[in-house]
């Protein structure tokens, strides 16, 4: 890997043993070459066998393990912070990415100064990795799948930690007020729906929801 690579790919993790194999595998297979992207995962106290899945690939990626669980949004913080890249972008521990992922979205970056960030459509996956629907990234968005021009999240203040769910929410309500964020029509993200998705808490959902728009009708 390149001592300043291009893209900072940011991986938390949370008691994904099943997946994160497949998670780092599409990484470490994109088109882009290797030398211009770091692999960055936070292992936030898993329980389960992720670090051991995780120590196969010790190699070829930069791995921080939280000595106790610290939340979402702070293990995305700690993961940005130690950053090199000029872009990062999120992929979540249980989905994975198409080939040609990192590539496409950093030339849109690449040829497109006047646009600060972009977003890629997405295949909805169970976990059979058979296609549930495909998704348009504005209409549906989740909170992967975006590459962001790292010192602009860096200027907005990163991920809020007080929100433990809805936490892209908050950084896309923030980040929109002085940034942009382009589209691309091509279904490069692979999110995964299986019974541990964060977003099947509908109490929590909705407990965030309500401080979301506290905050915001604040203008926060």
């Amino acid at each position: 890997m390149s001592d300043v690579p291009l893209i900072t790919v940011v991986i938390t993790a949370y008691n994904v043993e099943k997946y994160i194999g497949r998670c780092i595998r599409s990484i470490l297979s994109q088109s882009l070459p290797g030398k211009d992207y770091e692999i960055l995962v936070v292992n936030d106290a898993s329980t389960d066998r992720t670090q051991f899945a995780l120590e196969v690939f010790e190699r070829d990626i930069l791995l921080i393990n939280n000595e106790k669980k610290q939340g979402l949004p702070k293990s995305l913080n700690i993961g940005i912070r130690r950053a090199r890249g000029k872009y990062m972008v999120r992929i979540d521990g249980d989905d994975y990415v198409n080939a040609d992922f990192l590539k496409i979205l950093s030339l849109h970056l690449e040829m497109n100064p006047e646009i600060d960030a972009f977003a890629c459509d997405y295949l909805m996956v169970d976990n059979q990795e058979s296609v549930l629907a495909r998704k348009d990234c504005m209409a549906a968005p989740i909170a992967c799948g975006i590459m962001f021009r790292i010192n602009q999240l860096i200027d907005i203040g990163l991920y809020d930690e007080q929100f433990n769910f809805r936490e892209d929410e908050d950084l896309r309500h923030r980040f929109l007020k002085k940034h942009t964020i382009g589209r691309l029509q091509l279904p490069l993200y692979r999110y995964r729906r299986h019974e541990a998705n964060m977003t099947n808490n509908k109490h929590q959902m909705g407990k965030y929801k309500r401080l979301l728009e506290r905050k915001h009708k604040k203008g926060a």
